[in-house]
């Protein structure tokens, strides 16, 4: 009987385990923390947002790095085979918007109960509390793991899923990289994602707190659009966050710049044309007002004073003294109100890391690596990396089965 030992117990190594258990093999889960699932607790605002009901167009279409590396997983365990998965034992999903499923408790400790209780029933062994220090590799091939108090444990297969660096008090502290770095596998620089923005404009601030609902986002480096979206964004004390922005963030991380221009269009569903004209009715009802007091139909409040400052028309003009061209750059202010961003925050604000071991040293088709054989890697410690929706979380059930059946078959 092979004996698989899984570095990581998170959503990818309790998959891992699972999987390499059910064909047989004898599993020791390894896992830092006290409990399992510390990070799968916390996604989701603590709701866990499983997976996407999408197609699988639209599953790879929201892949942000590698995704033609994900063919084989996703196609042999994709997003109705984990909800199968659960379903099956006992947790009931229900689907919210942008086909996002999540538990119908909300709860996503109900999420890593039913794990657990498959572990248990499957005879997984679980160690808690417990850190691998290195793998040990001899001639190219994995045949155990050592731990930080010197045991070593033998091993027919290795699975390492250990995550990435994002969130580190989760225990998401880089071991994976470091393992796979020691056994000749290129690493490819982590960096933060799916995280909020810092901006260059002090008057950001000044709308900390504000969410703003159904508007549209594009982001340009160097004149090129990297990013196009509609949704929600919140203003912080140091920049950007929100739905919208998480996403933008990862292909700005991707692009490696180190400064792009967010334009933000606070009416989309109006052509500029369309919203001249509802800026103009607006003047001709409110002629003898100050600018400033004709505003609360088109903006929130904690926006006025911004737009007020940032159009260049004072706040107690009346508003038959605006000119034809100060309205139709009041206008353009609306459908285009610029940022620059200039870096991110750091991996503790970060949902996910984009970056790690390269695709290129581990065979798609089983996750096992190319460069030492009987050592498999699965999950977020992988370069491969998605936008918000439960597409992260599907990697990781994806790639961890494929990693599990593989090494204990």
């Amino acid at each position: 009987m092979h004996k698989v030992v899984v570095v990581g117990g998170g959503a990818a190594g309790m998959m891992a385990a699972i999987a390499a258990a059910e064909v047989g093999s004898r599993v020791l889960l390894i896992e830092k923390n006290e409990k399992l699932g510390k990070k799968l607790f916390i996604t989701g605002k603590g709701r866990c947002n499983i997976t996407n009901n999408c197609t699988n167009e639209d599953f790879f279409a929201n892949i942000v790095s590698n995704h033609k590396f994900l063919y084989s997983a996703y196609s042999g365990y994709g997003s109705l085979a984990i909800q199968e998965f659960f379903e099956y034992n006992g947790l009931k999903l229900k689907e919210e918007r942008g086909a996002r499923l999540f538990p119908a408790s909300d709860h996503s400790s109900d999420v890593i109960s039913v794990l657990a209780k498959v572990l248990r029933r499957l005879g997984v062994e679980v160690l808690l509390n417990t850190i691998v220090k290195e793998l040990v590799v001899s001639e190219n091939v994995v045949t155990g793991v050592i731990l930080n108090d010197g045991r070593l444990f033998d091993a027919d297969k290795v699975i390492v899923a250990t995550g990435g660096v994002s969130y580190p008090a989760t225990g998401s502290t880089g071991d994976g990289f470091r393992f796979a770095e020691a056994s000749g596998h290129k690493v490819l620089s982590p960096n933060p994602a799916l995280v909020p923005l810092t901006v260059k404009e002090s008057w950001c601030v000044d709308l900390q707190g504000l969410a703003l609902k159904n508007i549209t986002v594009v982001m340009d480096v160097g004149g090129k659009v990297i990013f196009k979206g509609f949704g929600e964004l919140l203003f912080t004390h140091f920049g950007l966050s929100g739905p919208l922005i998480l996403s933008a963030s990862s292909f700005y991380v991707k692009v490696g710049s180190p400064q792009a221009t967010v334009a933000i269009d606070l009416k989309p569903a109006l052509s500029f044309e369309q919203l001249d004209k509802r800026v103009l009715r607006d003047f001709e009802e409110n002629k003898n007002k100050h600018f400033k007091n004709i505003l609360g139909g088109l903006l929130p409040a904690k926006l006025h004073p911004v737009v007020v400052k940032l159009s260049g028309i004072a706040e107690d003009r009346k508003i038959n003294e605006v000119t034809r061209e100060e309205r139709l750059g009041f206008v353009r202010l609306l459908k285009n109100l610029n940022l620059t961003i200039v870096g991110t925050r750091g991996f503790s604000e970060a949902i996910i890391t984009q970056g790690g071991v390269s695709v290129k040293d581990i065979n798609p088709k089983s996750m096992e690596s190319k460069v030492v054989r009987g050592l498999y890697f699965a999950g977020e410690v992988i370069d491969v990396d998605g936008l918000t929706g439960g597409f992260n979380l599907q990697v990781a059930w994806s790639t961890g089965f494929l990693a599990g059946r593989s090494a204990g078959g």
